[in-house]
């Protein structure tokens, strides 16, 4: 026998995150990051509290599967709104699941703010909104001068095309297929070390504009640098944007990045009767760990920086 009564009830799955590519035919390529939540009430799903019965319980695993489901088959107009996806996703589960007399759907955007380089708008490179941090460090002693150090880090990135990953070792323990093209984002953190050691010389480098170039350069090689070769690798992207603040900034001498690989792998859609793998894959998860982690320190010849101090 029930002694208390269940007043109010919600369950579903919170926090699936989708991404999603739409491509169009001119070569501009569109992006939305999502996160939502899925909340299903009804009072067919007490029973499911009071007595351990499941029968009318739609999983948790469903609702995330009616997410990617939709993402894959709404059109992008729909996609690109987020109260228009809640609101498919919403009546989508009430109309399908007849026990189902209310769904609550809050979709949370994840914004990217498309790349300009002079003046226009890139095709499928992207920027997290949201403000990089730049920082600084000195360290000044009697035994060696003063050290000053310049940088910045959580600069988020994100391409839909344009980037490999092939050739690389393969024996018994590699499972990972070759990718000729892929998804690609890391948060950037850069940092620069400048050899001079007197304060007098330290107090005139054009500071602001060796962090603005070394910006520039950062997103530039990661959305438009041409070669084959850095497409193949963050390592050959990571040396080309380094090399670049080198040669335009002759008092800087050491050039560190540690870009993490932020991983976005296409949603199996197969049980579903959906292509979304390979050529086909346009809805993505994004997956926090583990991740790839690629550092470097680039240099000048040591022949150079000695003839520069």
């Amino acid at each position: 026998m029930e002694t208390s009564i269940v007043k109010s009830q919600a369950y579903g799955k919170d926090r699936v995150r989708v991404v999603r590519v739409i491509r169009h035919s001119s070569g501009l390529q569109e992006l939305v990051d999502y996160s939502v939540l899925c909340l299903l009430s009804g009072s067919a799903f007490t029973p499911s509290y009071t007595k351990g019965d499941n029968k009318l319980v739609i999983a948790t695993d469903s609702q995330k599967n009616t997410i990617y489901y939709l993402a894959k088959t709404l059109p992008a107009a729909t996609l690109l709104v987020p109260e228009l996806f809640a609101m498919e996703v919403a009546t989508f589960m009430v109309q399908k699941y007849k026990h189902v007399t209310e769904c609550r759907v809050k979709v949370t955007t994840r914004p990217w703010e498309r790349m300009q380089f002079e003046g226009a708008a890139h095709g499928h490179s992207f920027v997290r909104e949201g403000k990089e941090v730049r920082w600084a460090e000195a360290v000044d002693s009697e035994s060696n001068g003063c050290r000053v150090v310049g940088g910045f880090f959580d600069l988020e990135v994100l391409k839909t095309t344009n980037s490999s990953f092939m050739g690389f070792w393969r024996d018994e323990l590699t499972t990972l297929p070759e990718m000729a093209d892929r998804m690609l984002s890391t948060k950037v953190q850069c940092q620069w070390q400048f050899p001079l050691r007197d304060t007098t010389q330290l107090r005139h480098l054009p500071y602001d504009s060796i962090y603005q170039g070394a910006k520039h350069h950062t997103l530039d090689v990661f959305a438009n640098d041409e070669r084959s070769w850095v497409h193949a690798s963050v390592q050959s992207a990571l040396y080309v944007m380094a090399d670049r603040i080198l040669r335009q900034f002759g008092v800087v001498d050491d050039v560190y990045y540690a870009l993490p690989n932020i991983h976005y792998f296409p949603v199996d859609l197969g049980k579903l009767g959906l292509r979304n793998l390979a050529e086909d894959a346009e809805v993505y998860v994004p997956l926090a760990d583990p991740s790839g982690l690629i550092t470097a320190t680039v240099s000048r010849p040591p022949v150079e920086r000695k003839a520069r101090l």
